[in-house]
């Protein structure tokens, strides 16, 4: 009774991967016996509740640096507002958590393997307060407002969202319970901020790199490069697993697009 359904792994081979929800035997490899080997994946944690710990956590980590609560800066700083125009706009506070309201509807509601949500928690808000600490600090000094109005980010941000929306219209994000067969090659529609997909698989990732690129030009702040450099690095990392994975899916897949630069 201990090990849910979310918890458990089936497996014909021990040291193989997991069956998936919608396999049927009579569809596996096997003659008319079968061995399946058990595994207790451990606690599980919704997808839910990963995103908004790991997203929502620098939104509120920054805000405690904008707002310049005590503890921080000193007691003069105390609740005092930074004068400088590139701090005070609702911006940075926006590009500092992009992918919470995002990235949210379109994951399964299942319970997956527990992914390391303490590593990626420490991740992300050791970096979020790190940018936020000398963004807001009372010594800051924005590189001109010349930056701040050539930023790319609210732009990269709407391309962002919209993304997402039709990678979840065409259900390539669909929630590992659905078969394959509705599965289908995410492509652009007449929605112009979605014409990016004739390039790239991941374009929701290239979008989000310029994000971070328009913020690091808006701040100029090293912190904020240095995250914009491993965040490249890491999601390049999963544009190339999903553009194989799509390769492997679907046998007319679009041969000109690479997974998140361009050409």
């Amino acid at each position: 009774p201990q090990w849910y359904p979310a918890r458990q792994s089936l497996r014909l081979d021990p040291k193989g991967r997991s069956l998936k929800d919608e396999d049927v035997l009579q569809s596996l490899p096997v003659g008319t016996t079968a061995t399946l080997y058990f595994r207790d994946l451990g606690a599980q944690i919704s997808w839910v509740t990963v995103f908004l710990t790991e997203y929502a956590g620098p939104l509120l980590i920054y805000l405690l640096f904008y707002f310049r609560v005590p503890f921080l800066y000193g007691p003069r700083y105390d609740f005092t507002a930074s004068r400088h125009r590139v701090v005070q706009c609702p911006l940075p506070a926006t590009a500092a958590s992009p992918k919470c309201p995002q990235r949210v509807p379109n994951v399964s509601p299942t319970c997956p393997q527990c992914p390391p949500c303490p590593q990626n928690c420490t991740y992300y808000w050791g970096f979020a307060a790190w940018m936020a600490y000398y963004i807001n600090h009372p010594l800051y000094t924005p590189p001109g407002e010349c930056h701040l109005s050539l930023s790319p980010v609210p732009v990269t941000v709407t391309c962002h969202c919209h993304c997402h929306l039709s990678l979840s219209l065409s259900l390539s994000l669909s929630p590992l319970h659905q078969p394959p067969a509705t599965r289908k090659i995410p492509y652009p529609t007449r929605n112009p901020f979605t014409w990016l997909f004739l390039l790239v698989s991941c374009p929701n990732y290239t979008y989000e790199v310029g994000s971070w690129i328009g913020f690091t030009i808006m701040t100029q702040c090293l912190p904020v490069a240095l995250f914009s450099l491993v965040g490249f690095v890491q999601m390049a990392i999963w544009a190339q697993g999903k553009h194989r994975s799509y390769l492997r899916e679907f046998r007319d897949y679009p041969p000109l697009r690479s997974p998140i630069v361009p050409f």
